[in-house]
């Protein structure tokens, strides 16, 4: 969503999700909004998970989730899906990096797409097909 950001609307904002922009918001809090909206496109998160999904930048899409297993002791995880010429690489701290491929290739575009359209709407206040701000 980097290239939004230079379209921000200012003025206060209030995402469906709750969460509110200041009138000129930090680049941290556009990333919380727009992961509060990306961590909710994969259904219901159940209670004791916290669930992310944002675009980090250009290449780089980040999903994060942490929980309390059964024994109240902290888990979580982050995977990163880097963009690259020949495919994204999905890497994740002590497994095999890899590119992704078949169903979860197709998941992952349309969680973007899902996610690009929603944060268009809700956080920027654009359509997401022209890009032009949509009227109260």
């Amino acid at each position: 969503m980097a290239g939004l950001f230079k379209r921000l609307l200012t003025g206060s904002t209030q995402t469906k999700s709750g969460f509110t922009l200041r009138s000129k918001p930090t680049m941290r809090e556009l990333i919380q909004a727009e992961s509060e909206i990306g961590g909710n496109l994969f259904g219901h998160i159940p209670t004791g998970h916290h669930r992310q999904f944002f675009n980090l930048d250009r290449h780089t899409w980040v999903w994060y989730e942490e929980w309390l297993d059964d024994k109240g002791k902290a888990n979580n995880t982050t995977t990163r899906y880097e963009i690259h010429e020949n495919g994204i690489l999905k890497v994740q701290d002590g497994k095999q990096y890899y590119y992704i491929e078949g169903e979860e290739l197709t998941n992952l575009v349309t969680a973007i797409r899902m996610y690009y359209e929603q944060v268009s709407r809700d956080v920027y206040r654009r359509d997401p097909s022209t890009g032009k701000l949509l009227t109260v």
